[in-house]
Order: C-alpha cells, then structure tokens, then sequence
C-alpha cells in the first residue's frame, strides 16, 4: 500500500484547538500538563518527568523504524489560552483491509470536562479520513467512559474484539461506509 510510510504530522485547527505536531521541545510543557497520576488509572505507569519525556519524544519524532508504520503525534494547544493542555496520536500501518490509524488521546485533569478531548479527536479524524486510511480504531479500558464517548463522538463504534483487556473500537472509512465488527490485523508497537 503506497502513501503510509510518507504520513506525516501537519497542523490541524479546530474551533478552539491547534493540534501541532509533536516536537521535543514540548517535553516540559507536556510533563506538567500530565503531571496528574490519576491519568494513569486506565493504562498503568506513572507520569514521566521533563527528562523521560523528552527521551520519549526524541523516539517519537525520529519516527518508526519500519517503513511502512507512520507515527503521528500533536500536542493539543488551547488557542484561547495559549497553552499546550494534551496529546493527540494516531499509528497508521497496513492491514488486508488497507492503511489502518489506531489513535489515542489524552488530556491534562485541569482542562478535563470541557470537550478539549472530543473536539481534538473529532479534528484528528476528519484529518486521517482525508488520507489513504481505510480504518480508524482505537482501543479503551471497559470502565473508560470518558474515552468511550470521545471514541463515540470521534464516529468510532464499540466491536466485540479485546486486546490487551481493552475494546476495540472502529470506525470504516472510504467507498464501503462505516462499521464495526471487523478484526483489523494492525498492531502498533509503541
């Protein structure tokens, strides 16, 4: 499939957001932005330090080492307070069905409750669907309400596939419509 290894981050705007793409530089903005351990409730760990951050996304923005995997990630920039306030993220890769975006999200607690996640999801989406992608996915912890509604809002459907005590969510896009209940064989490995 042609087109995925040369994906490439570009600016998106929303309505309040500007979803940047990720630069090294961000590190301790970000670190403190997701400097709240209860954002680690659903996927585990501890939040990173300046350094681990940075170290992070110095692997990041060097991109996969397989070719035909595009690593994409922005910070989410709240354009009326000038701050940088969460991560949006998508890893295209092949599938039979065709290039495949797994997408994440996360934002900061201060600015949580306010739709910064759906509107930065929703604008990441309407991004990849302009691109060779023919599926979108994302993978949330069953007791995730808050990411199930932003997958929901993002266009993303639950399906009944697990992975790693997550649901798949999904959405098609392209000639043959949305849907849900396809295995996609895409794994990321970041």
């Amino acid at each position: 499939m042609s087109g995925v290894s040369t994906l490439t981050s570009e600016a998106i705007a929303t309505a309040r957001l500007d979803l940047l793409p990720l630069r090294v530089a961000h590190a301790e903005e970000m670190a403190a932005a997701l400097s709240d351990p209860a954002l680690h409730a659903f996927i585990g760990g501890a939040p990173d330090t300046p350094q681990s951050l940075r170290a992070r996304y110095e692997r990041l923005t060097a991109g996969s080492p397989d070719p035909g995997v595009s690593w994409l990630n922005w910070v989410i920039r709240l354009r009326g307070e000038g701050c940088l306030a969460g991560t949006v993220q998508a890893t295209v890769g092949r599938s039979p069905q065709g290039a495949v975006a797994e997408i994440a999200w996360v934002v900061g607690t201060p600015w949580q409750g306010r739709g910064i996640a759906t509107e930065a999801a929703r604008g990441l989406v309407a991004w990849l669907v302009r691109q060779p992608v023919r599926e979108v996915l994302a993978h949330i912890h069953p007791e995730h309400r808050a990411s199930a509604a932003v997958a929901a809002a993002a266009g993303l459907a639950p399906t009944d596939v697990w992975q790693d005590g997550e649901l798949r969510w999904l959405r098609r896009v392209g000639s043959e419509g949305d849907g849900a209940r396809t295995n996609s064989g895409f794994q990321t490995g970041r």
